[in-house]
Formats: structure tokens, sequence, C-alpha cells
């Protein structure tokens, strides 16, 4: 925006006019506009192309100035005996002119509304009518339409050399021309040849047609015709222009000819991808080679200009990846893991050359899950201790397995595959193993049984499986029990002191402390005592009379806390 017609919202990015306008001196703004995130050094940007659409603000201007046009009476009606030339500089209907006669004397002349070319209606006569003066309207057809006028004077008709010959073409009817030459680069030169002589003989060169955008400028005397515009083949590469070689004759004789002019291509435009992202998704494990996706990119430009190399440009995980020069499909070079890498960002590029241009592409690359991996647990074997008194429901043992696929496939359920005799239950989902039901250590005091993990998935799913062994802890829930109840001994009078008269013997099934069973009387002054280990009941005293029906308690007691007891009877 050289010359500071817009300005721009730096925050909504809204584009405002400064200046006013004009169609005519600039018709299109190609502004660049460039976004960039706070501080960040990276930026970008992008193009707005703006049209100032005409509004009919000129009227035509004629080229031709009023002058007078010798004729001669011999000329038929139809020949052309003048050109009104006029440019608006509107463009569409606003420049689009429209040409008419006005004066009352125009009977003898008509013009046409397009070309702005008179011609006689007529064979006119100077004994008649000596001079006619015309007056031409150049209108536009804008609404409303703007008007100029241009008087148009006829000298006396005199006796000439009749001009007979009407001018010829001699120049190619083709020519071409190269898309980035400069405003004022001689394109074609037109040549027409004309056998009569003077005035009749002269020829000047005229653009009816096909100007578009006013592309082209003609030297009327020359017949040079040298580019008005910048020329672009992207937009048109081909322009059809009317010409008209006219002589100086009177009448003025003409002749026409369709020049084409072929815009040849310069490599002057940059490749554009279809997409600026390419997503896709490939399984993983596959072989080498696999197809993974193709990108396409266009160039505006032709033949050898518009040839394009594809590439991927080097970055993190590109090496697994090549991207075919010619097509732009994208392959494998490896076989993928995605427990190794998920997800690969890589960028595309497509090039020409001479002069390099390119543009860049971002791919994403999912890496489809499947199900490779077996379900891990931590341990080999897992060993745990619970007390036989753990409730019906308390939880043992919480189990856990990773799997590293993805989904279904590394989703984990858990399930026992040992019979347990109804001891123990494993949660399908958090692998929690729980008891189902009371557990006695007197009657097992250890289980061992397999867990498996199994994945979920619906093609071929994969388990593990670990052994579990659980060991039940004793808790004092059994009291001594006597062998014998009650226990009858027979001793002699005679029995010496420090002898054993009777042994009690009692068992605990519990473990250690609690199944330690100690003894002890509870029977008091007696001439008896017994060991507290060995339940041997000891004399301590000779025996008397009053000694020779005795009945002892004996008392059992465990080692637990609290401890548990029972009582036999000593019948001696």
């Amino acid at each position: 925006d050289p010359h500071g017609r817009f300005s721009i919202d730096p925050q909504f990015g809204i584009i405002r006019t400064k200046k006013q306008l004009d169609h005519e001196t600039q018709s299109v703004a190609v502004l660049t506009i460039q976004s960039q995130l706070g501080n960040s050094p990276v930026y970008s940007s992008t193009q707005v192309n703006i049209s100032v659409t005409d509004v009919n603000d000129n009227p035509p201007i004629f080229l031709t100035k009023s002058e007078k046009v010798t004729i001669s009476h011999t000329q038929p009606p139809g020949t052309a005996v003048y050109i009104a030339h006029a440019e608006d500089k509107d463009s569409g209907l606003n420049g689009a002119i429209k040409y008419s006669i006005a004066s009352k004397q125009s009977s003898a002349f008509s013009i046409d509304p397009s070309l702005g070319v008179v011609n006689l209606t007529r064979t006119v006569f100077a004994d008649k009518q000596q001079e006619y003066t015309l007056h031409i309207a150049a209108e536009d057809c804008g609404s409303p339409p703007l008007t100029s006028w241009l008087m148009l004077t006829a000298v006396k008709i005199v006796i000439l050399d009749i001009n007979d010959n009407s001018p010829s073409f001699t120049s190619s009817p083709v020519s071409y021309v190269m898309e980035d030459v400069e405003v004022g680069f001689p394109v074609h030169r037109i040549i027409a040849e004309d056998p009569d002589e003077g005035r009749n003989g002269q020829v000047t060169y005229h653009i009816l047609s096909g100007n578009e955008n006013k592309a082209f400028a003609l030297d009327k005397i020359t017949g040079v015709l040298t580019t008005a515009q910048l020329l672009d083949r992207e937009i048109q590469e081909r322009y059809s222009l009317t010409m008209m070689a006219l002589d100086d004759g009177s009448p003025a004789l003409s002749a026409m000819q369709v020049l084409t002019i072929i815009v040849l291509d310069v490599n002057d435009e940059r490749p554009i991808f279809l997409k600026q992202l390419y997503e896709t998704a490939v399984h993983e494990n596959q072989d080498p080679g696999e197809f993974v996706i193709k990108v396409e990119a266009v160039d505006r430009d032709a033949g050898l200009n518009s040839l394009l190399h594809y590439e991927i440009l080097p970055g993190a995980g590109y090496e697994k990846f090549r991207m075919n020069s010619d097509s732009g499909e994208v392959r494998t070079t490896a076989s993928l893991d995605r427990e190794t890498q998920e997800v690969f960002s890589i960028k595309g590029n497509s090039v020409k050359y001479l002069p390099s241009r390119s543009s860049t592409a971002q791919l994403y690359l999912m890496v489809l899950d499947e199900n490779d991996h077996n379900p891990l647990f931590a341990k080999t074997q897992y060993q745990t201790s619970v007390r036989e008194d753990l409730e019906e429901g308390s939880a043992v043992l919480d189990l856990f397995a990773s799997d590293e696929d993805d989904g279904l496939n590394g989703e984990v359920t858990y399930s026992l595959i040992d019979d347990t005799f109804g001891a123990f239950a494993i949660d399908s989902v958090t692998g929690s193993i729980v008891t189902t039901k009371a557990l006695d250590r007197e009657t097992k005091s250890q289980y061992t049984f397999r867990v498996v993990a199994s994945d979920c998935s619906t093609h071929l799913p994969r388990s593990t499986t670990v052994r579990v062994v659980v060991h039940i802890d004793d808790v004092n829930d059994n009291d001594p029990i006597f062998l014998q109840n009650p226990i009858r001994a027979l001793v002699p009078a005679e029995t010496a002191v420090n002898e054993t008269v009777a042994t009690v013997r009692a068992e605990d099934m519990d473990l250690g402390p609690n199944g330690a069973v100690v003894y002890s009387l509870m029977t008091v002054k007696t001439v008896f005592q017994i060991n507290m280990k060995t339940g041997d009941i000891i004399l301590q005293e000779p025996l008397s009379s009053k000694d020779l029906s005795t009945q002892l308690l004996v008392m059992a007691s465990d080692q637990g806390i609290p401890p548990r007891t029972a009582t036999a009877m000593v019948i001696i």
C-alpha cells in the first residue's frame, strides 16, 4: 500500500480506506497482511486482493478533433468517411461508448454506434450542398450516462483521384509475447499495404475491439503494438484484437484483421498444496513400503514451469517415510511401532526450479494400534499373608497388569483359573482379590492359584498368567482340649515323694503361642504339684490317711492373647 490508501485494525483485522479511491488510477490493490501472536518471532502472511468497483464519474473524451474531411461524389453509399474515436476512463458499461449523429443535416451520413465509423448513406452532390456539419455525440452506457460532443465539418466536394483500393494486411495475424515484459514493450508491428497514391494510400491503424482492460496501445501511424498494462498469463493467456487498417482517401477505405496475441508463460507462480494440513492413520507393524497418503500441489504456470518435485523436509521421525518425488505418494521406510511413537508430524515440500519456488504442507500421521503386547504383571509371583479371622469380602491382594497397546487392545480384565475352594474371587476390572467365605487356618493354611490377565481385543486377545500364594495366619480361636477327662489314677500309699502319679495331656490346634499349652492346679492345699509344661502330677509330701481319696482340678491354658483355657478332673 505505497500510497497509504488503507488501514487495518491491529486487533480485529478490519481493513478500512484512509483516502478517496479512484478506479481509474488503481483498480486493484494487492495488500500483504501479516499476523503475529504476541511477541513471537513466528508470523504468518496472506494476500488480500481489493477490487475498486468503478463508478461512472468520467465522460467519454474524444481523441479525434473537429476537422474537415474531403470526399468525392463518386463514393457509393456505405463508404466510411471518418472514424470518431473517444475513450472513457471508466470500466464495464460505464466505459462502453455509443456514438450517434445529432445534427439535422445528418441524413446523408450514418455512424456505427459501436465503432464510431461514419458512413455515407447516399450519394452527395456538390451542386446541391457543398458542406455538411455533423455533431457527433459519444455517450457511455453508465447509469446515468455521460455524453461528449464533437463537431465535424465536411468541406465542399471536389473531384479527386478515386480511392478504389482498400488496404491489405501483410503482417502475421498471430503474435507471441512473454508475460513478464514491461509496460511499453513492442509486441507486434501491423503492416497493411495500399496501392493507391497520395493520401489514398496512406494507412492508419486502429483497434476496434478485443483490447480487454486496455492491455495494449497502438501507434496508428507506425502500426507498432505495445503493452499498456502488465500481462499475466494465469489471468488471460490469449487476446483477439480486431484491427482496422484505414487509408486516408476520400472516402476512406478499410480492411479488418483479427490479431491473436498469445501470452507465453514465465515461471512466476508458486506451487500451492490442495491442503495445508494432511491427516491420516497407518497401522503399526506393517512391512516397509506401506502406502500412507498422497499429497498434491498445483501450479498455475504451464508446461515445464508447472512440473513439481515433492520431498519430505528433515525433521523428527522423517526418516521413517519417503515421498515419491513425482506423484507425492508417501510410504513407510520401516515398520512402525505405536508404543515407541504414536504420532508423526512431518512437513512435505513441493518445489520447482529455475527459479526455485516452493510451498510446504504439514502431514499429521497417527499410528494405529495392533494387539502386539501381552498384559504384563509387575511380579512373576505374588505372595501375601492374611489372618484367618478376616471378614468375608475383605481385600486380600490388589493385582495390576499393564498393557502397552491402545484401546481395547490395552484394556485388561482379570480372572481366576484355579480352584480356590470357594475362598477367593477377583474383581475382573480392578484385579482386587477378595475373600468369599470365612477362612480357617486349621482347615487350610495356604492357597495357591493362578490369575490370568487378558486384554479385550476383539481379534486374537492376548493374556498373561501369574501364580498367587496366600498364607493364612493363625488366630487364637481354639481352646485346649484334654485327651482324657476325667483322669483316674491309682497311687499306692507307700509312693515316694517326687514320684509322678499321673500325667494329663491337652492339645491346642492353634500355632505358636496360641497353641502352646501350660498346666496348673486349680486345687489348693494339696500334696500334689503339676509340671506346667509336661502335665506330670508329682507327689510333694508323703501320703496320709486323709489323702487316700483326692480330686484335683487341672487347667490347661494356651499362651495366646488373650489366653484360652480348659479344665479337667484328676481323681486319685
